[in-house]
């Protein structure tokens, strides 16, 4: 198992529990940063929005990446990255970012549903990671962090905007069992394995909830994006090879022509049970078992569950 994080006592909570709270950015750099998020914003082209896609589920937050101004997510790119840079390195084993966000949440909106990051590389042979930092307090009132311990690289393999997710239908009993918020001090950071299942609530204070996700990788490996088309096939997924301007391009729901496709698999949706998703929990984790070992595995939960 290729290792996250350089300090070994880190490194053994992050697999354990699939993220870790640390120190990360000085007051100062805090104060900075919100004053680069507001002085860029005038730039920003708006989001490309479910609604323009058909799509049933809104997004109620502001959320760089999916920003219609390409030049303006580039330069938030360059605006975290660069002060990120010598904190991720102090804390990460060889990693390089991919995405960077700034994630605003307005008073009495900003739910961001249970789910699951998108894998941004084969997970069998690595982990993507994203680190979640706030540039204000994170409160249990203003929507902070939530994070179900120990489910990074539990379920959910294949993930992307339009495969179907495991846990979709199991968001409220999660929501409402299983949800560890993370309070957190603006400027601390908590670094969290991509494929960890996570949540926030709306923001329910008169202020400004203001975060930045940073995404990386590890520098050896390629980013890869599962992408599906519904329409041509619900069954079928292609594993594409794509690298950060992919990214900056990218459309959430349409895919890029010039991406190089990995391999074309067949795909068959899968819904848990909670009792499987607490079965799945304090099992194997995917990257430990085979593809046989993981059908088996999964035919057996639905056996002992139906």
């Amino acid at each position: 198992m290729r290792p996250v994080l350089n300090d070994p006592i880190l490194e053994e909570r992050f697999q354990k529990e699939g993220y870790v709270k640390v120190p990360f950015l000085s007051e100062e750099e805090v104060v900075s940063l919100k004053n680069a998020y507001f002085d860029a914003l005038p730039e920003s082209g708006g989001l490309i929005s479910a609604e323009e896609k058909n799509l049933k589920e809104m997004i109620t937050y502001d959320f760089t990446f999916i920003d219609k101004n390409i030049d303006y997510k580039r330069k938030v790119f360059e605006i975290i990255t660069q002060a990120f840079e010598k904190h991720y390195k102090h804390y990460l084993k060889g990693y390089k970012p991919i995405i960077a966000n700034f994630i605003r949440k307005k008073t009495e909106t900003g739910e961001v549903p249970l789910h699951q990051n998108w894998a941004f590389i084969d997970e069998r042979k690595a982990t993507s990671v994203s680190i979640w930092c706030p540039l204000v307090d994170g409160t249990i009132e203003n929507g902070t962090l939530q994070v179900v311990p120990g489910t990074h690289k539990r379920c959910g393999e294949i993930r992307g905007p339009m495969i179907h997710w495991e846990l979709k239908n199991l968001k409220q009993p999660i929501v409402a069992n299983d949800l560890i918020p993370l309070e957190t001090k603006a400027g601390d950071a908590v670094i969290l394995d991509d494929s960890i299942v996570h949540y926030s609530a709306e923001n329910h204070t008169n202020e400004l909830r203001l975060a930045i996700q940073l995404i990386l990788i590890p520098e050896e490996l390629p980013s890869i994006h599962y992408h599906m088309n519904p329409e041509k096939s619900p069954s079928t997924v292609q594993m594409l090879e794509v690298d950060k301007e992919f990214y900056m391009k990218f459309n959430p729901w349409e895919k890029s022509g010039n991406s190089k496709v990995i391999k074309t698999f067949k795909y068959k949706p899968y819904d848990m049970t909670y009792d499987d998703f607490k079965k799945t929990i304090y099992g194997k984790r995917f990257d430990e078992m085979g593809y046989e070992e993981k059908k088996s595995f999964l035919s057996k939960l639905k056996a002992v569950f139906s």
